[in-house]
Parts: C-alpha cells; sequence; structure tokens
C-alpha cells in the first residue's frame, strides 16, 4: 500500500530507506459529520444510542470534551471547509436555495453562498497532491458555479439543498453524482447511499497509490425528517417509555463517570412538560419519535463501521486522520412535543417531522438550548478523532477549547499543504484556525479567543470565560471551569471581565462583516437572477437502487 508505518528491522540501509519512506508520507483525511445531533447522544459521551463503531474509534483514539460547531447547519459547513468564520465567507445566516428562500441580502456576510475570498479544504489539499471526495449534503451554495465540484472536490454525491425525504428525496432537493441528476430506487435511503458512494470514491482512489485523499462524508442523519428502518426502530422502541428525566439523568450519570462532565456543574433544569402529564397513548407517540431518532442515528454508526472496515481492508485506516463531529447541537424545530401526524412516522412520507424539544433537551444533556442558540447546547459537539500512526495516546479525553475552524488548518498542517494569500485571482481572507495537532499530544493550543453570532445570538469563549447572549438579551458571563452548564451567571461579580469580553466582540464583529441581530435584505438591493447548472435539470439522468 502507499503508505509504510510498521518498519521491520532488515539493516541499518532498510531501516533508513523506509523511514524516510515513513516521514515524507502524507496521511489521508476523513472528515464525517452527522447532522442535528446532540452532545449526548452517542455512547461514547453518555448516550444509550448504540454506537460501536464511533466508540471503537474513541477507545483508539481521542474524545474532545470542548469541541465546538457554529450553532446551524449552513454556517457550520462554511466554516469546517473554509477555516474562517460563517460571516467571512458569505453565509453568516443561510444559504440562498431559490426565489423563495432567497437568503442573499446584499451584504458581505449574508450573501448565501460561498464567496471568493475563500478556499475550502479541496482546493487547499489538490495542489499538495490529494484526491478530493465528498459525499452527502452540501448546502451552502445552490446555484451556477456554487457546487462541491465547483469548489474543489473531485468527485461528488449527495444532496446540493438541505434536509430531504430519507428514502424519496425530492427532485428539487438535487441529488447529484457530480453534476448528473439521480433518481433513487425503491430501496433507497440517504445513509446508506452516501456511505456506499464513499466507499466507491476511495477504492477508486486506492487505484492510484501514488496519491492520498481527502474525503468528506456530511450525513443528514439525524436531521428531520424521522425516517428510520423498521429494523432499527426496533431495537429501541419501548426504551423510552421512562420519560425524558430519567434518560437525562443517566446520561449525566455515564457522562459523569467517564469524565466528560465535572461532578459539580449543575444539570440544567429540564425545558420539557413533565412526562407524568402526558396521555398514555402520548408516551408512546413520544417514545415512537425518540425511537426513530434514535435509529437514525444507529443506522448511521452501521455505515460508518462498513466505511471504516473499507479502510481497514485496504490497509488505509492507520494512515487515515478521521474526524467525527456534529454540525450543531439538538434540534428543537417542530414545538415542545414535535412536528408531524403521528400516522405516518413509521412510513416513507414526510419531509418535516420531527421529535421535538423535550427529546431535544434530552439529547443535548446536560446543557442549555439547541441548534440556533450560542449557549452550549447549541455549539458543544462531540469531537472523536482516530488516527493510529500519527496519535500514540488511545481512549483519552483532550479537554482543549477548540472549533471546527480548527479542521482546515489541521488538514494543512498534517497534508503538509499551504495556505494561499490568492486563488483564482481572487485575494483570499487570512485562516481563522488553528492546527489541533498540539492537542492530540496533549498540549495547549495557542489563540485568544473563539467567537459566534448566528440569528443575534452572540458569544465569545476566552479561556475559562464565556460571554454569551440571546437575540437582543443582556449578556451572561460564565466560568465554565466551574461552571459548563451555565447556570451561575456571574456578570456582576466579575464586570471588569464582561467589558474586556464585550469590546472584543464588538471589535470581532466589526472586522468580519457581522450585522446585529437578523439584518433585512439591504435597501435598494436586488438579489441577481441565478439558475441551477444545466446539466442538473429536471429530466432523470441517472438512476441509483
Amino acid at each position: 500500500m502507499r503508505n509504510i508505518r510498521h518498519l521491520t528491522l532488515l539493516g541499518c540501509a532498510f531501516t533508513f530507506l523506509y523511514g524516510w519512506a515513513s516521514a515524507s508520507a502524507k496521511p489521508n483525511i476523513v472528515i464525517v459529520m452527522a447532522d442535528d445531533m446532540g452532545y449526548s447522544d452517542i455512547g461514547c459521551y453518555g448516550g444509550e444510542i448504540r454506537t460501536s463503531n464511533v466508540d471503537r474509534l474513541a477507545e483508539n483514539g481521542l474524545r474532545f470534551t470542548q469541541f465546538y460547531n457554529a450553532g446551524r447547519c449552513c454556517p457550520t459547513r462554511a466554516s469546517l471547509l473554509t477555516g474562517l468564520y460563517a460571516h467571512q465567507t458569505g453565509i453568516g445566516h443561510m444559504t440562498s436555495e431559490n426565489e423563495r428562500q432567497n437568503f442573499d441580502l446584499g451584504y458581505p456576510g449574508y450573501r448565501g453562498y460561498l464567496n471568493q475570498s475563500c478556499v475550502t479544504i479541496a482546493e487547499a489539499l489538490k495542489p499538495a497532491g490529494y484526491k478530493t471526495l465528498m459525499t452527502g449534503k452540501w448546502h451552502i451554495g445552490t446555484f451556477e458555479g456554487m457546487w462541491p465540484v465547483d469548489r474543489g472536490f473531485d468527485r461528488y454525491y449527495g444532496i446540493i439543498r438541505g434536509a430531504s425525504n430519507f428514502f424519496r428525496p425530492a427532485p428539487e432537493k438535487l441529488l447529484v453524482l457530480n453534476r448528473e441528476r439521480i433518481v433513487p430506487g425503491e430501496d433507497y435511503y440517504t445513509t446508506d447511499a452516501f456511505t456506499s458512494e464513499a466507499i466507491k470514491f476511495v477504492r477508486e482512489a486506492e487505484r492510484d497509490d501514488s496519491q492520498p485523499f481527502f474525503l468528506y462524508l456530511a450525513y443528514t442523519a439525524p436531521h428531520w425528517p424521522l425516517h428510520a428502518w423498521p429494523e432499527d426502530v426496533q431495537k429501541y422502541r419501548r426504551r423510552y417509555m421512562i420519560g425524558w428525566d430519567r434518560v437525562r439523568e443517566a446520561r449525566l450519570e455515564r457522562m459523569r463517570a467517564m469524565g466528560l462532565i465535572d461532578d459539580a456543574w449543575e444539570m440544567t433544569v429540564r425545558d420539557a412538560v413533565p412526562w407524568g402529564t402526558l396521555s398514555a397513548a402520548k408516551k408512546d407517540e413520544m417514545d415512537l419519535r425518540m425511537a426513530i431518532y434514535a435509529a437514525q442515528i444507529d443506522r448511521m454508526d452501521q455505515n460508518i463501521g462498513k466505511f471504516v472496515d473499507t479502510l481497514r481492508d485496504l490497509g488505509e485506516l492507520d494512515d487515515t486522520l478521521f474526524f467525527f463531529l456534529a454540525d450543531n447541537g439538538g434540534c428543537a424545530e417542530g414545538g415542545m412535543l414535535g412536528r408531524g401526524p403521528i400516522e405516518i412516522l413509521m412510513t416513507k412520507k414526510g419531509y418535516s417531522q420531527s421529535y421535538g424539544q423535550a427529546w431535544a433537551n434530552t439529547s443535548n444533556t446536560p446543557f442549555r438550548k439547541y441548534k440556533h442558540w450560542v449557549h452550549e447546547g447549541g455549539i458543544a459537539s462531540p469531537l472523536v478523532v482516530h488516527w493510529p500512526a500519527g496519535i500514540s495516546a488511545q481512549g483519552e479525553l483532550r479537554t482543549q477549547p477548540t472549533h471546527l475552524i480548527d479542521l482546515m488548518a489541521t488538514a494543512l498542517d498534517v497534508g503538509e499543504a499551504g495556505y494561499p494569500k490568492e486563488f483564482g485571482g481572487n485575494k483570499i481572507l487570512p485562516l481563522e484556525g488553528v492546527s489541533m495537532m498540539p492537542a492530540f499530544e496533549g498540549r495547549a493550543i495557542d489563540r485568544e479567543a473563539l467567537y459566534w453570532e448566528h440569528e443575534g445570538n452572540r458569544a465569545v469563549r476566552r479561556g475559562r470565560w464565556k460571554l454569551v447572549a440571546e437575540n437582543r438579551g443582556p449578556w451572561e458571563l460564565y466560568d465554565m471551569d466551574a461552571d459548563r452548564t451555565e447556570t451561575n451567571d456571574v456578570m456582576a461579580i466579575h464586570p471588569e471581565i464582561g467589558r474586556e469580553m464585550i469590546e472584543m466582540y464588538t471589535v470581532w464583529a466589526m472586522a468580519r462583516d457581522v450585522l446585529p441581530g437578523r439584518p433585512r435584505r439591504k435597501p435598494g438591493y436586488t438579489p441577481p437572477e441565478r439558475q441551477y447548472p444545466e446539466t442538473a435539470d429536471y429530466e432523470p439522468l441517472a438512476t441509483t437502487p
């Protein structure tokens, strides 16, 4: 195989030769991301959902306890791929998908698509010799010139526009192979299909042993709609009849035992109606909703296992830097008890049925808030890192605050790739993230602070301190060493720290095209007319099983 990591002592000459080859080899890089999954849902982060494959990666790698995303799907995807804050890429809010949902507001930070002032990981790694592959959800540019194959990816299979029906993605969601429209077959399921295509891409890449590969696999699971295979749902049916309080308490106990959560941190107050006030029929329905959600995560883990097995069969697992994370916290969209009629929950119908705020509160145990917000429940993500050839530690925790803007810097570091000042004739903004390599070795990461803004929700993390506010609400200050669950606002006790961090946020926001609140379209601005690429018209061009 391409990389040689384990040497047999065959003499000084051979040792020198193979040692030089090993040092000069570049690892494969794989980023796998779940969609709308809470911090405590998977087994290795305290959850009861069966995720043996991700758990095994954690046992043989690292778990980061304070890794952060951007709080919402589009901003997270923009930051992950560019190493910049989302507003710098033009996606300070959401992507522009069509005339009805046109989020091009006319301001630089709110154009609704990746601009030309950034480069993607794929664009940066390709000159360093990497094959660049992607499957799954894109959601950071819908129209002509905005697709993955336009932004550095050699191969792409997935959905251009956001979430979809898992069994029958609608034509307007733009399910494509590179630029070619795909019509799903009868037994189609997005999680399975994204994985199968990722495996195909990797096997194709391995036919040429001279290049490493970068693969970005962006699942839509467990984002609504609640869609799962019946055999997966049955594993969890009736398990959640104990109610959200007891599930949260059990998760917290496991998280404390694992060292993920400090014993001194209080559990946040339940943000749901009491389980005991529900009728027997409603309890059964809520058990079903959570069982389907759990099954979506279970199926994703099964597929991750298949992908990992492929890397092992190809002899590439040890030489692959593998990341697993989530794009934001659990999603409360759909109201307290979920959205969508119960009659369609175990069918292939529907698009928006959800598990609701009560279960999202459980997914984010023990933190406050949800997707959209920048309290810990919205932005705290599990991060599993696995790289046997590059990380000697196994089963250890890393507590350094890190952010998905760091993934680009880390990929460039291990891939020995440069970050351009210009690309395609455009000036490129300086990289915001920093390499996580020191953290892999247990050392501190040198940075002043991390920042967030989405829909007016805003935050700053500087060392042990976190400044945070809801839209139009007052600033709050928390000591994250003593109170990561954000239950004790200490702004009145440390006003000088609060003032310093407010000023830091103001300077950061002004320099990165962040507008206050959720801005409306610029007065007098009319978004340009845009079209889907001609090769992705609505006539079926290909079919997959």
